[in-house]
């Protein structure tokens, strides 16, 4: 499918679909924030049903406000002409704190917010120093949920040692931990195999645990808190692969992931608590993108199925939409979503500018030195 779609058009899709899936699984913060599935699919069904859902009427939460400032941030030190690593996080930082000034009625996270503020105090001293300091409690979805378009600009193989740095450190600036980070580094490679039309069943799981291995190196590289990160990584490996033995999926040969006989709304709730850390599902980074990847393999090319599993959900849900959404608009692009879901969705020309800027940066080099 993702072949006989015109690349440009899905980069779009990526963008302004992943702003859907934050804006309908946030729903002003009550659909976000309802820890029962049940209650929300039943007033979506008040509501008309998934086509229904006119965009103009559910706000952005911060995980769009966060994706965008992501996209910025990669684009303008293109535009600068200063494209070294330290040089994008410098840039990431301001992006991220200038990100909180747009935070009115979108819930932004306790991490996000306090890293920013640390950022904002080094920035005020003229400290650009920002390897911050780990963090213990730094493992929740707020890296990932913004991390996707960090796979548009980097999508190709032979890039893949530049989506591993910058999305492990776009997430460190916030959340200085292996569950938070990883988690942005999962975002980021999905979308990146996605744009390569690489089969979800076979490559994308398999592709992550070997990635995972290359990203271990860099943090070593790297030298920041290396003691203290991997002591804390075997949750997020261990996590994923649990789930993709659960599915089948594991080694990367199945063909088609293995899902229970019956697994409807009750089931997926209970699936989606047994994964979570805290049975909160999709609140954490390694859960965010593993709920989004459940949801896209279970979905296929209906974006309704990807609603059902990936947007309305107890839990983080907004979160969970916003990263499911981005893939399968990469695949996809706007086929058979309904206009009324994203036509007039807050921001939707900022994400179509980005989308387009970042399709004509994806081949660019990019220099990690300084």
């Amino acid at each position: 499918m993702s072949t006989e779609i015109p690349l440009k058009e899905r980069y779009a899709a990526s963008m302004v679909l992943s702003g859907v899936g934050d804006a309908l699984g946030y729903n002003h913060g009550d659909w976000e924030f309802e820890s029962k599935g049940e209650k929300i699919h039943q007033q979506v069904k008040e509501k008309g049903g998934l086509a229904k859902l006119d965009a103009k009427d559910f706000p952005i939460s911060d995980d769009t406000i966060m994706h965008l400032a992501t996209a910025y941030a990669l684009i303008e030190v293109e535009e600068k002409a200063k494209t070294t690593l330290p040089d994008l996080c410098r840039e990431l930082a301001k992006k991220y704190v200038d990100s909180m000034k747009d935070m009115d009625g979108r819930a932004p996270g306790i991490t996000c917010m306090s890293s920013c503020h640390l950022l904002e105090q080094r920035m005020m001293t003229k400290d650009y120093n920002y390897n911050i300091p780990f963090h213990r409690m730094g493992g929740g979805c707020g890296a990932a949920m913004r991390a996707m378009c960090i796979g548009l600009r980097f999508p190709d193989g032979e890039q893949e040692r530049h989506l591993i740095a910058v999305s492990v450190e776009s997430g460190r600036l916030t959340h200085h931990h292996p569950t938070g980070y990883l988690g942005a580094l999962a975002a980021a490679l999905f979308t990146a195999y996605a744009v390569r039309g690489s089969p979800p069943v076979e490559a994308w799981g398999h592709g992550l645990l070997e990635v995972l291995e290359k990203a271990k190196d860099y943090i070593r590289e790297a030298g920041h808190c290396v003691t203290e990160n991997l002591q804390t990584w075997d949750y997020f490996e261990k996590s994923w692969k649990d789930y993709l033995s659960e599915r089948g999926i594991l080694d990367g040969k199945a063909e088609k992931a293995r899902f229970p006989e019956c697994y409807g709304l009750k089931e997926r709730e209970r699936f989606y608590k047994h994964v979570a850390f805290q049975s909160t599902g999709g609140a954490s980074g390694h859960d965010a993108p593993m709920i989004a990847y459940d949801a896209l393999l279970c979905a296929g090319d209906s974006w309704e199925k990807l609603a059902d599993h990936g947007f309305f959900h107890g839990g983080d849900s907004d979160s969970t939409a916003a990263i499911a959404a981005a893939w399968w608009g990469a695949i996809y692009g706007f086929r058979g979503v309904p206009e009324r879901n994203h036509k007039k969705l807050e921001y939707r020309k900022r994400l179509v500018t980005v989308a387009e800027k970042l399709f004509l940066l994806r081949n660019k080099p990019f220099n990690e030195d300084e």
